[in-house]
């Protein structure tokens, strides 16, 4: 369970789309302090799902080769297979010209918007078919010990990695900060068809892969 959680931890925490739109928070005026409040909307929204999870399942995972059981593995089958259809897609617009794309109102106001708007706005860019993979993973487990408890724990920070090492050098080199979130969102802009081709590659195959060996096994 431990490395599942924490490649699918990843995996969300390197998703260009939502980071993207943290950086241009981040880069806005009071940006640490929307920072901060989107990070904990984010953390919120993680924690939040793992509690209902645990909550529903009542710690007791479905028994191998039951509907349960089963169900949880088709999920992640398919989110497998999603991943690795998202992977073509984007793989077939590298190298593309971009169609212009219309701003999102959010973004109009975003030096006026409160920490509590940047709060809310995290669960709306979570990326929650990622998320789902996880909660199927916790489904299956049983939560026996303290270090159980801490994989869980590892998942949300794990997910929310790039956002507190931006929010803590935002806080700690104010003077730096533009450049960099100016030079890491162009970096991100070039570079989001191969990210989200690499990523989606590594976890689609492996949530097929482990399901597969997990039906057969």
């Amino acid at each position: 369970m431990i490395f599942d959680l924490i490649l699918i931890g990843l995996v969300i925490t390197l998703e260009p789309i939502p980071l993207t739109a943290f950086i241009l928070v981040l880069a806005s005026k009071g940006g640490v302090r929307k920072g901060a409040g989107f990070i904990f909307g984010w953390l919120l929204s993680l924690a939040v799902v793992v509690a209902l999870t645990i909550l529903v399942t009542g710690n007791k995972p479905p028994k191998p080769s039951t509907a349960p059981s089963l169900a949880a593995i088709a999920i992640k089958i398919a989110i497998g297979v999603a991943l690795l259809l998202i992977a073509l897609r984007q793989w077939r617009k590298m190298g593309k010209p971009k169609k212009p794309k219309k701003t999102p109102k959010w973004q109009t106001g975003i030096d006026n918007m409160s920490p509590w708007y940047a709060m809310g706005l995290a669960p709306l860019t979570q990326p929650w078919g990622l998320v789902a993979a996880g909660v199927a993973t916790i489904v299956e487990a049983k939560l026996s010990s303290w270090q159980d408890y801490i994989a869980l724990f590892l998942f949300c920070i794990v997910a929310t990695a790039v956002y507190l090492a931006l929010e803590i050098y935002a806080a700690f080199r104010p003077e730096k900060t533009q450049s960099f979130l100016a030079t890491a969102r162009a970096w991100i802009d070039s570079h989001t068809d191969q990210v989200i081709v690499v990523i989606s590659l590594v976890l689609g195959f492996w949530l097929i892969g482990k399901s597969i060996y997990t039906l057969v096994s």
